[in-house]
């Protein structure tokens, strides 16, 4: 594993999305770069798909198919970049990720989020990591298996986050 650490004043949004490409290459097939859609945020989206079997190491796990999609916003506002990093399993309309934006100010600036498609069921706060975006990716997508495991269900429909495990214990 290669983390470029560069400077982060001179970093580009096209070419720090191409970097989480070839990064996301080592677990992903089909991996990919996409400009946003209007309402999301940033210019860019990198979007892998993953056999959740196979990343979760769980031979059981309900669903075959599901994708990761990351993206900075390097020019904000804040002090800090903006980033998504998202768990996404269409079948289920799950969507689990770390967000570290401006939309929950009493949460901090970084959330764990959980979906039901689009609705919000469940956002904890998650540790700020003032980092190269690169080694924030390194460091979210080990952690984001503990995440998907953390979301509590009910009639096959996510609720909560059980907070007393990782990544919150």
């Amino acid at each position: 594993m290669v983390v470029f650490l560069a400077n982060r004043e001179n970093l580009q949004s096209k070419r720090l999305h191409d970097r989480i490409q070839q990064r996301l290459s080592a677990d992903c097939d089909n991996v990919r770069r996409r400009r946003t859609e209007p309402r999301e945020a940033g210019s860019y989206r990198v979007v892998g798909d993953m056999n959740p079997r196979q990343f979760l190491g769980d031979d059981e796990y309900p669903v075959t198919a599901a994708r990761v999609e990351i993206g900075f916003q390097l020019r904000t506002s804040d002090p800090y970049e903006h980033y998504w990093i998202n768990w996404i399993e269409p079948d289920r309309s799950l969507l689990v990720g770390w967000h570290q934006d401006n939309t929950h100010d009493d949460l901090g600036p970084v959330h764990l989020q959980v979906n039901d498609g689009s609705t919000v069921v469940a956002h904890e706060q998650a540790q700020f990591i003032d980092t190269h975006p690169l080694n924030v990716v390194e460091q979210r997508i080990k952690p984001l298996q503990d995440a998907i495991f953390a979301v509590n269900w009910e009639e096959e429909q996510p609720i909560r986050f059980d907070t007393s495990v990782p990544p919150f214990e």
